[in-house]
């Protein structure tokens, strides 16, 4: 069954991009809810329990209808954060680098057109969700947002950076202002762990 994973820096190694109580809550209340109800909603399902998150919401429309929304939800939830923890870290944000740039660039246009792009998705979420940089199933770069939990990997697509915009991620420190979010994020991008996903992703 699966678990929560551990994050690989302390709460406060964000700040002040992202609170520590914030984290904190986020990680052990929001995620560990989402891992708890997931866990729950397969308890009866042994063919299932074998397989990866990413297989199970790839597959998600032949589950059965009991435990499909619920599976939706709170797998998505677990899929989302648990890529979410570690495309952040202390000392990050800047620029990517090697063929992520150039991917990006070819693209999009150039790193800023990007990363407007993306941030236009964020912004664009209305109530709950997350913007994200996916590889998709044609093998091309794309930036869109998704409602709630749902996660690209429902879609066929390999999601490479995601961004949380529900009120949670945020509202301690920024209540309402979501650009300031947003905008402060930025620095958090460990995009090293986000180049790698990448090169794993056009390799497979």
């Amino acid at each position: 069954m699966f678990t929560l994973p551990e994050i690989s820096y302390p709460y406060a190694a964000l700040e002040p991009h992202i609170d520590a109580r914030t984290m904190e809550i986020h990680h052990t209340k929001h995620h560990s809810g989402y891992v708890a109800k997931l866990n729950a909603a397969l308890e009866n399902q042994e063919s299932l329990q074998s397989f990866s998150i990413a297989s199970i919401l790839a597959k998600l429309d032949s589950l059965p209808d009991s435990i499909r929304t619920a599976v939706r939800n709170n797998g998505g939830g677990h899929a989302n954060h648990s890529l979410f923890w570690t495309i952040m870290g202390p000392e990050a944000g800047g620029e990517p680098a090697g063929d992520l740039a150039s991917s990006i660039t070819g693209t999009f246009g150039s790193v800023d057109s990007f990363r407007q792009l993306f941030t236009d998705a964020a912004l664009g979420v209305f109530g709950s969700g997350w913007a994200w940089l996916v590889l998709n199933t044609q093998g091309s770069l794309a930036v869109y947002g998704t409602p709630n939990q749902d996660s690209p990997l429902m879609k066929g697509d390999t999601p490479l950076l995601g961004l949380d915009v529900w009120e949670h991620a945020y509202y301690l420190n920024y209540q309402n202002r979501r650009p300031d979010y947003v905008k402060a994020w930025w620095n958090v991008v460990r995009w090293d762990e986000v180049g790698r996903r990448f090169a794993e992703a056009t390799r497979s």
